[in-house]
């Protein structure tokens, strides 16, 4: 079996954790005998650099070909304190998503033994987190039409959603509950907000069907699911929302492990998923190999699942949970003789050759 996997190492960091994310799909694949073929592809600030487009159109013809993409990260500084940019890298993400479908963004949210005292959060509040964050990606405000007035003073912003949008993630994410701890939780503002009204009459008809009903259903003001997060992370297994409520609490999550070079995510459709860890560009440490590769390295894991290599994925789970078992950890981790993001890599694909 070969597949095709389109690789947008992106800005920053980007491309050096890509490397290391490389070397390790190549040792799982060596590993459980399968094959990869590897095409790379512009996007972001490199993009706009080399040809103007955040996001060329051959970028989008490798990646529809492709069976799984991979990012880096996007971003650079030059456009993000720009505030007259009228092109900028993360449009390129926006586009992909939409060119490609990628309604849904999975995030999965867990802690570490070693990491404990690097979270901003009590110990005993963040010991068992492990939840996952089903964010709708292609609707909502982000995508609705918008506009600033002739004489600048006003502007809009609309958000709407159809019910199949909301009908398709819903239930991924009760699927998905039902392989999980059996809860799933509706983030919404439908005390306010007409479309979270809309997202609540529809998830309350989905969670009433027979199939479902083994899962403990609820749902959550965002205001108050942000505070819960924190007072009381470990109530949480699957989390539900709309675009710019998950936007804003996975970031919120993403503090309690610890580390942000922990955290993978996907961004699937119908037929297409693209597989990226959820730090940034982090320009300021490009080119100087101390990155954490390990969310790269763990969105290359959910990749392999995706494409039904699941004892590849978990090779690769558990290889970097031993580097953290060992402290084999780059300096965001520890910096008690903190290893270079090479070495991390290198690392993990000897414990998936071993």
């Amino acid at each position: 079996m070969t597949y095709k996997i389109t690789v947008l190492s992106g800005d920053g960091i980007g491309p050096e954790v890509m490397e290391q994310g490389l070397k390790v799909l190549e040792s799982a694949a060596k590993k459980y005998n399968f094959d990869i073929e590897i095409n790379h592809a512009l996007i972001g600030a490199v993009a706009i650099d080399e040809t103007g487009n955040p996001l060329p159109d051959e970028t989008i013809e490798k990646c529809e070909a492709a069976d799984a993409v991979l990012l880096g990260a996007v971003g650079h500084p030059k456009y993000d304190n720009d505030p007259h940019a009228k092109i900028r890298p993360e449009q390129g993400l926006l586009k992909i998503r939409k060119t490609l479908g990628l309604f849904a963004n999975i995030r999965p949210v867990s802690t570490y033994e070693i990491l404990y005292d690097k979270s901003p959060i009590k110990t005993e509040r963040i010991k068992g987190v492990d939840f996952v964050v089903y964010r709708e990606l292609t609707g909502g405000i982000y995508f609705g039409k918008k506009g600033t007035s002739p004489d600048g003073k006003s502007a809009f912003d609309t958000s709407e959603y159809h019910v199949d949008e909301i009908d398709r993630i819903a239930r991924l994410a009760f699927d998905a509950a039902l392989k999980r701890r059996k809860k799933l939780c509706l983030v919404d503002k439908a005390n306010v907000i007409e479309t979270s009204r809309l997202w609540r009459a529809t998830v309350d008809k989905i969670a009433a069907e027979p199939q479902y009903a083994e899962v403990e259903y609820s749902s959550m003001f965002v205001d108050n699911a942000a505070m819960q997060l924190i007072q009381w992370p470990t109530q949480f297994d699957v989390i539900l929302t709309e675009n710019m409520f998950g936007d804003i609490i996975t970031d919120e999550a993403s503090v309690i492990p610890g580390s942000m070079g922990l955290l993978p995510s996907s961004s699937v459709g119908t037929s297409k998923a693209l597989f990226e860890p959820i730090h940034g560009s982090y320009p300021q440490a490009a080119g100087k190999n101390t990155a954490n590769p390990m969310a790269t390295i763990l969105s290359v894991a959910m990749m392999l699942e995706y494409l039904n290599q699941d004892a590849a994925g978990k090779a690769i789970r558990d290889a970097v949970n031993d580097a953290l078992t060992a402290s084999f950890v780059t300096e965001d981790i520890s910096n008690e003789n903190p290893k270079s993001t090479s070495d991390v890599g290198d690392w993990i694909c000897e414990q998936i050759n071993a």
